[in-house]
């Protein structure tokens, strides 16, 4: 019960849409409850001309409705009965599209608003949430679980007020017949009805939703194996390998197929299971009010009524019982949903956080210890490290010391375990991200590019950027020329990750984007590292421009970077073990000496 409290939060906000759906759905059901009545005129009355029985005492108001039709001409009763069913079916035409466009259109607001709420906290997450978590599940989240809970809402919901109408009404009808006739035993009989209808409901939608979130999952997992191989559809093909990943999906898929139909199964076998539970009651009730009627204490009608409420139980009851696979199925996706909804980034921004002004002395790294989780234990160890402004630090390190962990920590993407980075003697926790993160720009070795248009890409975060501005950083990133070459200049859309375009290519876009931020601190991880040797001259000699009196840090992988720098850091497994410049670090650290001679002079 909490847990499906907890899936109805997602209503929230559109209580006057569904208010107003409800009330629409309880005059349609009304309506199918008048429908049935007539049964009762038309059979004793029109159709046999016999007059309507009701045994016992029955309220004053309802018999005199009942003397009137016996006392009306057959013949116009079936006139008036005609144009009442008319304006009945015209009413209940109207209600039911009314309901049934007001939930639709309530549920489709919850979707968006879910799958708003669902993308801003992934988007407000911290980095090493996203160490964890696969690509593809959290659009599995997005996608497919927001779906899963679309149905809850615009046909669960809708079914489980409408049909409760329905059964409450037809109920009425049932109870009113057994108590007029003091049969107590009938009713007690049709109230067995309910709990013997809900046993096989609950069994079969406990299983489902064990099913439900085992399909989900393996959604997720098909979902990541698209990205990867449709992201890295060039490796895939470069080693043959389609019919390998054609086969993992097909394994994927399958696993997917069986966790379907065995959800499937369960939910058809409710239906039969339901209307077996039925016919075996209506025949009780069949045998036991057919000799009411055989020995005249009640009218056919009445029978027909009673009869016919019983049986119109079983519809509601049965659509009940999908209600209850569909919310089974909700609740699993609901739990997936609010896994998310429900993390908080491991990076916080400070209530009334602090804007950083811009740098005028140093970056301030002390005593920082920092691992991304107790197993894999600590990444960086006791780091102690001052950057003034103007400096071009190098970083330079074997693969898995903590180079790219080290830069993070200055955009405060991740915060240290132990320890403080500090600019101008003010501790990032204190400052705000955007006046920290505005005061940096970003280049990768790993381009990211986004599917839009070159110019885009190049203003993606300085959006107000004049096409003077762009064609500037463009021109300073000596990416102008093949810009301009391309189909349609600077709109051209480039494809996903910028498919269409060659490493250096990418690379030089990225470049003019930090160009165009024009920040006083850069971090690059080697820039130039995908660009020809022709590029890179001209690139370096813009970047040697662009860090002119910035500071800059940078994971160097390059001699040339190497020698221009003001500092170089020299880690090895989470810890500096040489400080200093290019001529001083030959002199004194080995592992320095090492990557000079096997990855630097190349």
């Amino acid at each position: 019960m909490k847990n499906y409290l907890k899936l109805l939060r997602f209503l929230k906000g559109n209580t006057k849409v569904l208010g107003l759906a409800t009330l629409c759905m309880f005059l349609s059901a009304v309506f199918d409850g008048f429908q049935l009545s007539l049964l009762v005129p038309m059979t004793d009355k029109i159709l046999s001309n016999n007059k309507i029985i009701v045994p016992g005492k029955i309220p004053a108001f309802l018999a005199s409705i009942i003397e009137k039709i016996n006392a009306t001409d057959s013949m116009t009763l079936l006139k008036w009965m005609i144009v009442g069913v008319i304006i009945m079916f015209i009413l209940k035409g109207f209600f039911g599209f009314w309901y049934g466009y007001l939930m639709n259109d309530a549920s489709q607001r919850i979707m968006r608003d879910m799958r708003s709420r669902l993308y801003e906290t992934i988007q407000n997450l911290s980095l090493d949430y996203f160490s964890k978590k696969r690509s593809g599940e959290l659009i599995a989240r997005i996608t497919n679980d927001v779906q899963v809970v679309e149905n809850a809402v615009s046909y669960g919901v809708t079914d489980l007020v409408y049909q409760s109408f329905r059964i409450v009404i037809f109920a009425s009808f049932v109870m009113f017949v057994c108590f007029k006739m003091s049969l107590p035993k009938m009713a007690i009989v049709v109230l067995i009805l309910f709990p013997v209808v809900a046993l096989p409901m609950k069994y079969i939608g406990r299983r489902l939703k064990k099913i439900s979130r085992s399909s989900q999952e393996k959604m997720a997992d098909i979902n990541s194996l698209l990205i990867e191989t449709i992201s890295g559809v060039r490796i895939v093909k470069a080693f043959c390998m389609e019919k390998y990943e054609s086969n993992r999906f097909k394994s994927q898929n399958q696993d997917f197929y069986k966790l379907k139909m065995k959800s499937i199964k369960r939910n058809l076998a409710l239906g039969p299971i339901t209307e077996l539970i039925g016919a075996f009651f209506g025949v009780a009730i069949c045998y036991w009010m057919g000799s009411e009627v055989i020995n005249g204490r009640i009218s056919f009608g009445v029978f027909v009524l009673f009869f016919g409420s019983t049986m119109s139980l079983i519809s509601p009851l049965k659509k009940l019982a999908n209600v209850h696979v569909i919310n089974q199925q909700a609740l699993a996706a609901s739990e997936r949903i609010y896994e998310v909804l429900d993390s908080r980034p491991s990076v916080v921004e400070k209530v009334n956080a602090q804007d950083l002004p811009v740098i005028s002395q140093n970056i301030d790294i002390r005593g920082v210890n920092f691992g991304y989780d107790t197993e894999s234990g600590q990444v960086l160890k006791d780091i102690n490290l001052e950057i003034k402004v103007g400096d071009l630090v190098a970083i330079v390190g074997p693969t898995g010391a903590g180079k790219s962990t080290l830069v993070n920590l200055v955009p405060r993407f991740y915060d240290p375990s132990v320890g403080s980075v500090a600019i101008d003697g003010i501790d990032l926790k204190e400052v705000s991200f955007k006046s920290l993160r505005g005061q940096m720009g970003l280049v990768t070795q790993e381009t990211i590019l986004f599917n839009d248009t070159v110019r885009a890409n190049i203003a993606y975060g300085n959006l107000e950027a004049s096409m003077t501005e762009i064609e500037s950083a463009a021109q300073k990133a000596f990416a102008h020329l093949f810009i301009m070459n391309m189909p349609d200049g600077y709109n051209t859309r480039i494809g996903d990750r910028g498919f269409r375009l060659s490493g250096g290519e990418k690379q030089r876009i990225a470049i003019a984007r930090a160009i165009l931020k024009n920040p006083p601190i850069l971090i690059l991880d080697e820039a130039t590292s995908q660009l020809d040797s022709e590029s890179e001259r001209f690139v370096q000699e813009a970047l040697d421009e662009l860090m002119e009196g910035r500071t800059v840090i940078c994971i160097a992988h390059r001699l040339s970077t190497i020698k221009k720098a003001t500092k170089i850091v020299v880690l090895e497994g989470g810890k500096i073990v040489g400080l200093g410049k290019h001529e001083d670090l030959m002199a004194s650290c080995s592992l320095y000496q090492r990557l000079y001679e096997t990855q630097f002079k190349m």
